[in-house]
């Protein structure tokens, strides 16, 4: 496309800029990453206004390396023009670029005008490789992060022997560490986790709020218009209404959490349900990752909030606990790729997680930078089965499969019990490739980069790095998922009769016996296995090759072709 049909997709928010645009002269300037949107944090809370210039880039090149989300690429253009707009207004000079080339080529044509850039340490790896050259040189110079609750130093002190690592034991010392929900010396309420407590499954009662809508602007429009042209080859449905965008929007969104979700959350946190895609989940991770809204805000509101306490514990452990220990662990382990026995390797491309399922055709594949890889491929179980069809939208035949992948092609999200138990516990099951499905996950999901999806997806959701960062596989039969969702009453198959998830699970357990034979999580699980007759064995490997065929093939499954 040309740049004069470009610019022609901007047209509203380049004159909105133009109008806001402070003189660029005398100005200390920064770079200011796509994952650090606020002025709350770091240079732009500290300096004054007025002697402060940012440069924002809006990369095509980024958005073209892999097939993202439609949704997700408007979460992240809305919102980078709609905060340069905002620093305009507060009087933040704005040099604001679109470009097809890496980040690096990109600062390199402003550098020698502007002078050297500071820049607020990057969260995704990916970027870092990107300028750390320009780091080198002395053009970009970088601050610490502060948009983050806790230190590296933090992480280390709590892992004093190194790893394997352990979320409990961080959580446990960051809470004594900046005294979160706590009474003295012990834990508000004498746990520092009720995560027993929080698995009740919902029926319908208390009604799940329906996520709010926000308002659609010139800007966003535009966003609309570029995303339906330049980007239209990209999966996904793109809801403009449900995207917020400004300041504005994000208040909207915490209100509504505080309001609407928090208050329930706990108990039916790891709940799952056809009629509500997000239940009592606040769908606030895609802002909180661009910084939109800030953690240490979420942490501070909630831990103030008179709701029940299981439900405070509940949202603060997913904030200040997990979040931040997935993104220790991706820098401790340089993503993976400093792990002491485990077999290594990191994918030569960027991955288009079988995009071709969806559209009939590979992703095309553009410049590919020689110092830019596809990302960490551990594989501890050995799982080498292509990504099948199902996770595009071809139908299954399981329900509870279908259903979480329609959603997340509808919203770019869904909550993260249906990711863990539905989309990696099947992926498991079946030995899907671990890096397939964390590609997959990369481009689905609205919040979604590197330090978040290959800790959870290669960490926990599918084991591949054995127990380094969780102490066993998060697998689990039919049982489960109908103790905690409606899905299999919408299903052909019965959960206590002959749904294949079972079988799978106990072929799994029959195949990596040895493998997991030393964790002491899996003993119980292992000695079930063992227990069952010849017979039944030989059934489960019989489905688990059926299920793996058919899906293999983008068929469904059905009781008659497993017969």
């Amino acid at each position: 496309m040309a740049v004069r049909s470009r610019h022609h997709l901007m047209k509203a928010f380049l004159r909105a800029l133009q109008q806001s645009q402070c003189a660029p002269s005398g100005r200390r300037w920064l770079f200011v990453p796509y994952d650090q949107l606020s002025n709350r944090i770091g240079p732009l809370a500290e300096d004054e206004p007025e002697e402060l210039g940012i440069v924002l880039v809006e990369n095509r090149w980024q958005f073209a390396r892999r097939p993202y989300h439609k949704q997700k690429l408007a979460y992240l253009i809305a919102n980078m023009r709609h905060f340069a707009l905002e620093q305009a207004t507060r009087g933040v000079a704005v040099r604001y670029v679109t470009v097809d080339s890496t980040y690096r080529e990109a600062l390199q044509l402003i550098i020698p005008e502007l002078g050297p850039l500071r820049v607020m340490a990057p969260a995704e790896r990916e970027l870092r490789v990107d300028l750390q050259p320009l780091v080198e040189s002395g053009g970009l110079v970088v601050v610490p992060h502060s948009g983050w609750l806790t230190t590296h130093q933090q992480f280390l002190a709590a892992h004093r022997s190194g790893p394997p690592w352990r979320m409990d034991s961080f959580y446990r010392f960051v809470r004594r560490a900046k005294r979160v929900l706590m009474d003295g010396d012990r834990p508000e309420g004498g746990q520092f986790s009720f995560d027993p407590e929080n698995r009740l499954p919902w029926r319908g009662e208390p009604s799940a709020p329906r996520p709010p809508r926000f308002p659609v602007d010139e800007v966003k429009e535009e966003v609309g218009e570029l995303i339906g042209t330049e980007y239209a080859a990209h999966p996904g449905r793109l809801e403009l209404e449900t995207l917020p965008a400004t300041d504005r929007d994000a208040e909207k969104l915490w209100v509504w959490a505080r309001r609407k979700c928090l208050p329930y959350f706990g108990p039916y946190e790891d709940a799952m349900s056809s009629a509500s895609s997000g239940l009592f989940h606040t769908r606030l991770s895609s802002l909180v990752n661009l910084h939109r809204i800030l953690p240490a805000r979420l942490v501070t509101g909630a831990q103030r909030m008179k709701i029940p306490l299981a439900s405070r514990e509940g949202f603060i452990r997913q904030v200040l606990g997990w979040r931040e220990y997935v993104r220790h662990v991706h820098i401790a382990s340089d993503g993976f790729r400093r792990l002491p026995d485990v077999g290594l390797a990191a994918a030569t491309d960027a991955s288009d997680a079988r995009y071709e399922h969806w559209a009939g055709k590979p992703w095309p594949q553009s410049a590919r930078p020689p110092f830019l890889d596809g990302g960490a491929a551990p594989c501890f179980l050995g799982g080498d089965m292509p990504l099948p069809p199902a996770y595009w939208g071809k139908q299954s035949g399981l329900a509870c499969l279908d259903t979480v992948v329609s959603e997340v092609w509808l919203h770019g999200w869904s909550h993260h019990i249906t990711r863990l138990v539905v989309l990696c516990g099947l992926a498991t099951l079946l030995d899907v490739s671990p890096r397939e499905l964390t590609d997959w996950f990369w481009v689905a999901y609205s919040d979604a980069y590197d330090w978040v999806v290959e800790p959870n997806v290669l960490g926990m959701g599918m084991f591949a790095i054995g127990d380094y960062m969780s102490t066993k596989p998060y697998v689990t039969g039919a049982s489960y998922i109908n103790r905690m969702s409606d899905y299999c009453s919408g299903c052909t198959f019965e959960p206590r009769r002959n749904c294949p998830i079972t079988s799978l699970y106990w072929a799994f357990l029959a195949r990596h016996a040895e493998s997991l034979s030393g964790n002491a999580r899996m003993r119980m699980p292992l000695a079930a296995m063992r227990k069952r007759s010849v017979q039944q064995r030989r059934r489960d490997q019989q489905v688990y090759r059926g299920v793996r065929g058919l899906l293999a093939a983008g068929r469904r499954v059905t009781a008659e072709a497993l017969s």
